[in-house]
């Protein structure tokens, strides 16, 4: 079986090493790891050989989304995982993951549970819900993790911090020729609004506690992320109910 693991970075990630490690490592009897590199920043990424596969540099920052279709578009792998560049996997990760998506072909995305790089004992997000509010949020943030041994569950969506997809549902939903992650969107609710377009063509998507990761999050765009973050809310949940959802915003 052959996981291709996407991973877009600016390049000023502290944690981009351990994280392709992490990647790598995952790779035992009859799985193989492709790593695919999305280098978006100003000047190629000094990583260590034999850590990426394949690096792609469109030669500028196109986003997650946009850079993650990158990705995509260069591997023919069945299984997709897509992994933050402040994500490192722990070991099993991708096994326990691929065997949930194995059980049921309409699961179309897989997550463990992403604990907080910082404080290891609490959860940064299991899965992705709405709340009253129509915005997209991590299950579980702040929180205690479920254990390990515990049954999955199904979610609304699963986090592209780190997660993995099964090819032939993105390809049903697909925006564009080579696009499965919607570019406008780039950076924010990008997989929030792929989880709905993955639900509405009838696929799933399970979180899985024996599956693990640490995240440590980032604030690259700093101050600039809230417009974004703001404004994209509005563009997943119009793609998700139509629009009568604009209709139906209070003013």
């Amino acid at each position: 079986m052959k996981l291709a693991a996407i991973v877009p970075t600016l390049g000023r990630c502290p944690h981009l090493e351990r994280c392709l490690g992490a990647l790598r490592a995952q790779a035992s009897g009859d799985l193989d790891i492709e790593i695919v590199l999305i280098d978006q920043g100003e000047s190629p990424s000094e990583i260590p050989a034999g850590l990426a596969d394949r690096v792609i540099r469109p030669q500028e920052n196109v986003g997650f989304a946009a850079g993650t279709n990158l990705g995509i578009a260069a591997t023919a792998s069945e299984f997709l995982a897509t992994v933050n560049d402040d994500a490192i996997v722990e070991e099993g990760w991708a096994a326990a993951l691929l065997a949930a998506l194995a059980n049921d072909e309409k699961i179309a995305a897989v997550q463990g549970v992403n604990m907080q790089l910082d404080d290891p004992a609490r959860v940064d997000g299991w899965g992705l819900a709405w709340n009253a509010w129509w915005q997209a949020i991590q299950l579980g943030a702040g929180e205690s993790p479920p254990a390990r041994n515990a049954p999955a569950r199904e979610v609304f969506g699963v986090s592209a911090t780190a997660a993995i997809y099964r090819r032939v549902a993105l390809d049903v939903v697909k925006v564009g020729e080579s696009s499965w992650f919607e570019p406008a969107l780039g950076s924010y609710y990008e997989d929030a609004e792929l989880a709905g377009r993955l639900r509405s063509a009838g696929f799933r998507a399970l979180s899985v506690p024996a599956a693990r990761a640490l995240h440590a999050g980032s604030a690259t765009a700093g101050s600039t992320r809230w417009p974004l973050v703001y404004g994209n809310r509005h563009l997943a949940a119009a793609r998700l109910l139509g629009r009568g959802y604009w209709l139906a915003l209070p003013r």
